[in-house]
């Protein structure tokens, strides 16, 4: 069957089974899962599992954020691994409504970022056993903690990529639909200041005041940044004192850290671990780093976005080669060499905000985009 008429009748499929996906996608999203909830994670962690079970060869694996779901199913040619998480940002309880429809949207914790995303996999498995389709060797991996830096599953990642040919993420496209082939790096760090405590009205020279040595800090850590290359530094979250009459003896201050390369990562990384302190009696501590490296577009990856992009344009829409400053577990597997192709999920809008949502018109076509694109990957990788 030539590619076009094919593409349309991945479509055809998923139109007439758009009920039948948002039941599923409904139970998932009203298991609410916030990262770190154990009961949560855990009930959609089996929720999944019986869903998945006879689509491959499925492994559980506990860490400490949670159950890390692996799939591998036997197919011809390149092996594909696909890349999901179930957790959320939202806390428990948060939302009053966990599902709703308006207006062509729908509305719930987790729908858009990324549990809409997620099930397009189960669905493109069914989807390619329905037909007896060709399709690659595909490895699918199911995430607990991607909202905090993946900081037990990156392990499971980055081996899972070491054997893989491609990458495609099931992250939403960005906010005008394209597919993402570039994010930012993302660090996080911690500058501790320990100053020394005295009484701030009987001998307050004889204290080290650690908020005032942290705001000459900030002032320091901002002059790293680099606006034009887009490098950021964000001291967002400070803390420090324990109360008025007192010179503040501990303070610390939280930076989030973006940059479109490796080579700015690591000159970011070299001025935080340079930082002295301007008051000799203050002593400065720092944690933290580079979480996620940069996800930066390859020949190999463009040619794979050029292929999704192909199957795009059959299904009748474009996409332009996307870019984000927000990192995802793309990074990791592009920074190991792997091509990738992120932002193969849902579109919508609101991530992390009590407007997140997915459109409902758009799931058919997003859902064929993956189904097809892995049965292109078979015959024209």
């Amino acid at each position: 069957m030539p590619t076009r008429a094919r593409a349309q009748d991945t479509l055809n499929y998923f139109e007439r089974h758009l009920n039948s996906y948002l039941e599923d996608l409904r139970q998932l999203v009203e298991i609410e899962s916030p990262t770190g909830y154990e009961p949560g994670i855990k009930r959609a962690a089996l929720w999944l599992q019986t869903q998945f079970a006879s689509l491959g060869e499925l492994s559980r694996f506990d860490s400490d954020s949670g159950p890390v779901l692996r799939l591998f199913r036997r197919g011809y040619g390149p092996r594909v691994l696909l890349l999901a998480h179930y957790d959320t940002v939202h806390p428990l309880g948060s939302w009053s409504k966990l599902w709703h429809e308006e207006k062509g949207r729908i509305y719930g914790p987790g729908v858009y970022d990324m549990k809409a995303g997620l099930l397009f996999i189960l669905w493109a498995l069914r989807y390619l056993n329905r037909g007896g389709l060709e399709h690659p060797n595909l490895e699918v991996l199911l995430t607990p903690d991607e909202e905090v830096g993946s900081r037990s599953s990156r392990i499971f990642i980055e081996d899972a990529a070491r054997g893989a040919d491609y990458a495609l993420v099931l992250e939403p496209p960005t906010g005008a639909g394209d597919l993402k082939v570039h994010r930012k790096g993302v660090g996080w760090y911690v500058v501790k200041v320990h100053g020394k405590a005295a009484h701030q009205g009987v001998e307050p020279e004889k204290g080290v005041n650690a908020i005032v040595e942290a705001a000459r800090q900030v002032l320091k850590v901002i002059e790293a940044q680099d606006l034009e290359k887009g490098t950021t530094l964000g001291p967002n979250v400070a803390r420090g004192g324990t109360a008025g009459n007192v010179v503040a003896d501990y303070a610390e201050v939280l930076v989030d850290m973006r940059a479109w390369t490796l080579a700015e990562a690591e000159r970011v990384d070299r001025f935080m671990r340079a930082l002295k302190p301007e008051n000799p009696g203050a002593r400065l501590e720092l944690e933290g780093g580079l979480n996620r490296p940069p996800m930066e577009p390859t020949p190999e990856s463009m040619e794979l976005f050029e292929l999704a992009r192909g199957v795009a344009v059959d299904l009748g829409f474009d996409s332009q080669p996307g870019k984000v400053g927000g990192g995802s577990d793309g990074n990791f597997t592009a920074a190991l060499g792997v091509p990738t192709l992120d932002g193969l999920g849902a579109a919508g809008a609101g991530a992390h905000q009590k407007s997140e949502h997915v459109i409902k018109k758009e799931l058919p076509r997003r859902l064929a985009l993956l189904s097809e694109l892995l049965v292109r990957l078979t015959h024209d990788a």
